[in-house]
């Protein structure tokens, strides 16, 4: 068993949600702390990684943000697969937009990782004069789903950072007779980077 203030955990974190709710400028102002207004669409699936001290422990996130357009859904199982978390991301401003990411947490229940961390981020946090979904709403639809929410808003950076350290903390701290699947403990922190899999 590895000693406690030595875990270094390694997760699989996958982002799903429809085109244009905002996935990638989230995972860009997370890793790189950068805003790109235009931000070119995602073709299949781009691969990230980013690394948070919490409490005893350090996550290592393997981020693999999904292209939103529905002809790369079948795509998708391979990303989150084995994943031990899951951001499902909607547009604030788009009634659309959350119905298909409340058909993305369908999805997962059925399909993913039955001890997968969950987060619904309703972003575009800064467009509240556009909003078509209240917070109250998309709450009351996590908490009866078995997700935590937070609205983010990758331009303003709001609650971005915060998103990714909440789900580190309800990570399992994984014992190496059982890991949860999508989850490797490591004693110390390892040397260099691990080869990147979309499908471990």
């Amino acid at each position: 068993m590895a000693t406690i203030g030595h875990n270094n955990l390694n997760a699989k974190l996958v982002l799903l949600g429809d085109m244009g709710a905002g996935k990638s400028s989230l995972v860009l102002r997370f890793v790189k702390g950068q805003f790109l207004e235009f931000q070119e669409s995602t073709i299949g699936a781009a691969f990230f990684s980013q690394t948070l001290a919490v409490n005893d422990a350090t996550v290592k996130f393997e981020i693999w943000d999904t292209a939103g357009q529905e002809r790369y859904h079948s795509l998708a199982p391979m990303y989150y697969r084995g994943a031990a978390a899951a951001i499902i991301v909607y547009d604030i401003t788009s009634s659309d937009s959350f119905t298909r990411a409340k058909k993305w947490v369908q999805e997962l229940q059925k399909q993913g990782n039955p001890n997968m961390v969950m987060a619904l981020a309703g972003n575009k946090a800064d467009l509240e004069d556009k909003r078509k979904v209240t917070a109250e709403e998309a709450r009351v639809y996590a908490e009866e789903n078995g997700l935590f929410f937070m609205e983010t808003s990758a331009k303003t950076a709001s609650n971005v950072n915060d998103i990714f350290y909440e789900i580190a903390k309800r990570l399992p701290r994984a014992q190496p007779a059982q890991n949860p699947a999508g989850m490797v403990l490591v004693d110390r922190p390892a040397e260099g980077t691990r080869a990147a899999s979309c499908c471990s």
